[in-house]
C-alpha cells in the first residue's frame, strides 16, 4: 500500500501519540496498521510524506547508497544572492550530531512565490526585512539539513516544503490530503 500525504505545519510524521501534538494519526483518513512514512519531516515543515506497507521500497529510500532526489520550497529570511544558491549547489559545512559535515552538492535556484496553500499559522511579516524563496534539491536528508544550510549561508528559513520526491509532487494538494497511489505510480513517480 502506498499513499502521499501534504503533513501540515506542526504535525509529526509518525503516528504513535507525543503529548498533545499533532500525529499522522489525526489525519481524516484510515490507514492500514502496517503503513509507515518513509523517513520524516520535522513539526515546523510542511509537505509531501510518502507513507508505505512495503518494506523493500522503505529500505531503498532510506539507505543512503540509493540516492533519491527531494525538492524543497523554502522561504528564508533577506533578499537571496546569486553566491548564496551556488555555495548551496556545491554544499556547504553544517553540523550534524555535534560533528561538522560537508553536504553534497545539490541544486539550488531563485524561486519565485511558489502557490502554495496558506500556513496556518501563516510566517511572520516584517515590512523593513525582504523574504526570498528557493528551490533546493538533495540526494541526503540529514536532521534537519535544509534549515542548516540556509542558515550556513546567511538566510535563515522562515518556511519549509518538501515538494517533490523525484517525480512525485504535491501539486494540488493541501495540508492533511492523502493520495493514495498504486504501485505503478509509485515507481513511476520515483523513476525505479
Amino acid at each position: 500500500m502506498y499513499y502521499l500525504i501534504y503533513k501540515p505545519y506542526l504535525m509529526l510524521s509518525q503516528f504513535s501519540n507525543e503529548g498533545d501534538k499533532l500525529t499522522l494519526a489525526d489525519l481524516a483518513f484510515d490507514f492500514p496498521s502496517d503503513v509507515y512514512p518513509v523517513g520524516r519531516l520535522d513539526a515546523d515543515s510542511e509537505g509531501l510524506l510518502l507513507l508505505t506497507s512495503d518494506k523493500q521500497l522503505n529500505h531503498r529510500l532510506l539507505n543512503p547508497k540509493f540516492r533519491h532526489n527531494r525538492t524543497y520550497y523554502v522561504q528564508v529570511d533577506g533578499a537571496l544572492t546569486t553566491e548564496a544558491c551556488q555555495q548551496l549547489s556545491d554544499g556547504v559545512t553544517i553540523s550534524v550530531d555535534g560533528k561538522k559535515y560537508a553536504t553534497l552538492p545539490g541544486n539550488a535556484q531563485p524561486l519565485a512565490e511558489p502557490n502554495l496553500p496558506d500556513r496556518n499559522p501563516p510566517i511572520r511579516y516584517r515590512a523593513t526585512i525582504p523574504t526570498s524563496w528557493l528551490a533546493i534539491s538533495l540526494h541526503e536528508g540529514k536532521n534537519r539539513q535544509v534549515r542548516k544550510m540556509t542558515a550556513a549561508v546567511g538566510f535563515p528559513t522562515l518556511r519549509l516544503v518538501r515538494w517533490a520526491i523525484e517525480g512525485l509532487t504535491a501539486e494540488g494538494m493541501q495540508p492533511g490530503d492523502v493520495r493514495e497511489l498504486s504501485r505503478a505510480e509509485v515507481m513511476r513517480g520515483l523513476r525505479l
